[in-house]
């Protein structure tokens, strides 16, 4: 690995209006390193990323590039010096082929100042190639899985000869082959020597693929450490100021504790036959890879999916809602898994996306209890430790952490007795993930039934009582989380033809 560094940021500051994003930060990448960056939400990471790759200008500092001096204007002069960023929401368009997003905007012209579609073509299939991307140019982004079009997103920086890699949240949507997929891209890539950047809140991620991490709180650096010479407890510690456990809670349902969900044999498409229980207290993970019906369990479980065969009850009565309503009416919950397309309203404040799922409670004479509902928005603040100057404030405005706790507050107002929460703490910061685990093990103690969908086996072996495995739509395993381990779950997880072809 190269000794200079590739990129330097010295004592760069930003503020906006009424919040000091960075104070004084200061990090060097190398050329073949890949540095993690990061901290809770809201300690400047995006703000940081945004400096390098050109979208903000820094208030005070200096940053180098190779040595040289960097301060670009805007992002196509961060880009023509070797810097890319692959942001997490994605810029491609999906309506254009994937040759046509990589060269947008720089496509290769024939001597008449026409597109050269065949060398446009060409140069797109050695880009592809050397990602061991099985895709062809024409093919249109909106065909494409997520972690394909990541894929093509490095493909658009390496087609400008990147120096710099910036990636955010990285792993965020993609199944798990799609993750191991990018990491070997992504060791390819600084073996090559590109400095790459990967910011993300997942530290299983950090520790397996970055060589050093530098850490944010409150937009000051509060340490960078080399992987080697680092704990998990030492990076949390420096993120969120305090020390947080993951452990497994060891404590059980009683045996003879009421079954609050039964579901036996239940059909909708793609889910074939599934079942499981949950016992009143008791938190119930859902694992599996992407695809294996697990969201579609929950949602035909909540009465927003069609079923078309099996059955269920609901503390021992028959249960089968044709909407959400049937199962509100019965004390059963969702919180989904994207929260801001189906679950919050991000325009409105706090306190209107609480009442949202509560009107009749918050209504007793056919009018909204203005004073009924600031209190309940207040205690539901200071319950769930939602970080906001009051209940006015817009969700869009929250980190994705406090949104999700919101989502949460919407839900135990009503008291549920049995609570269905798909990926509790995708995308969210690890201070805020410790809230969370903190709040559904409280409700579990309350004798709130859980049934936890999540992607993130740590989790699932942190949180979970029980562990049900869904594969191909099925049920197809029962683990005890204290006597298992990730291997185990995956293989009951990997369906049985890929496992027949890896072996």
């Amino acid at each position: 690995m190269p000794s200079h560094p590739r990129l330097t940021v010295e004592h760069v500051s930003k503020a906006f209006p009424g919040v000091q994003a960075l104070d004084d930060v200061s990090l060097s990448v190398l050329g073949g390193e890949i540095h993690a960056l990061v901290g809770e939400n809201g300690a400047g990471k995006s703000t940081l990323m945004h400096i390098i790759a050109g979208v903000y200008t820094a208030d005070a500092g200096q940053m180098t590039l190779d040595g040289a001096a960097y301060a670009p204007v805007d992002e196509k002069a961060a880009q023509s010096t070797g810097v890319a960023i692959v942001f997490q929401e994605g810029s491609l368009f999906p309506s254009l082929s994937i040759a046509e997003n990589i060269f947008a905007g720089r496509q290769p012209v024939n001597r008449f100042g026409m597109v050269n579609n065949a060398e446009m073509g060409q140069q797109t299939q050695r880009l592809l190639d050397q990602l061991d991307v099985n895709l062809t140019p024409a093919t249109l982004v909106s065909e494409l899985s997520p972690g394909q079009r990541q894929l093509v997103e490095i493909a658009k920086a390496l087609s400008q000869q990147v120096r710099l890699l910036i990636l955010d949240e990285p792993t965020s949507s993609l199944t798990l082959s799609e993750a191991r997929h990018l990491f070997k891209i992504l060791r390819q890539l600084a073996t090559q020597g590109v400095g790459i950047i990967y910011v993300s809140h997942r530290l299983g991620e950090v520790f397996e693929i970055a060589d050093r991490v530098t850490v944010l709180r409150d937009g000051r650096v509060t340490g960078m450490r080399t992987i080697k010479e680092t704990t998990a407890d030492e990076i949390i510690h420096l993120e969120v100021g305090r020390t947080l456990s993951f452990t497994p809670d060891p404590t059980r349902t009683a045996a003879d504790a009421a079954v609050v969900l039964e579901v036996e044999d239940l059909s909708a498409p793609p889910v074939k036959h599934a079942s499981i229980q949950v016992r009143a207290g008791e938190i119930v993970c859902l694992a599996g890879l992407v695809g294996a019906g697990r969201t579609e369990l929950v949602e035909a479980i909540f009465g927003i999916r069609e079923r078309t065969g099996g059955r269920m009850r609901v503390n021992g009565a028959a249960y089968a809602p044709l909407h959400s309503l049937d199962a509100m009416h019965v004390g059963v919950g969702m919180v989904p898994e994207d929260r801001r397309q189906a679950g919050l309203f991000m325009e409105m404040a706090i306190h209107a996306n609480i009442a949202s799922a509560n009107l009749e409670m918050l209504s007793p004479n056919g009018m909204i209890d203005e004073r009924a509902l600031q209190k309940l928005a207040a205690e539901s603040i200071d319950r769930l430790r939602i970080a906001t100057p009051d209940a006015q404030r817009q969700v869009v405005y929250l980190s994705g952490g406090n949104q999700q706790k919101v989502l949460l507050a919407r839900w135990l107002a009503r008291k549920p007795t049995l609570l269905i929460v798909d990926e509790p703490t995708r995308g969210v910061d690890v201070g805020a993930k410790a809230d969370v685990y903190a709040l559904l093990r409280e409700l579990a103690k309350q004798g709130v039934a859980l049934l936890v969908v999540s992607s993130d086996l740590p989790e699932v072996l942190s949180l979970a009582h029980r562990i049900i495995v869904m594969a191909e739509g099925m049920t197809v395993g029962e683990l005890d989380p204290l006597q298992t381990n990730e291997v185990a779950i995956l293989q009951l997880a990997t369906p049985r033809s890929v496992a027949r072809v890896e072996g």
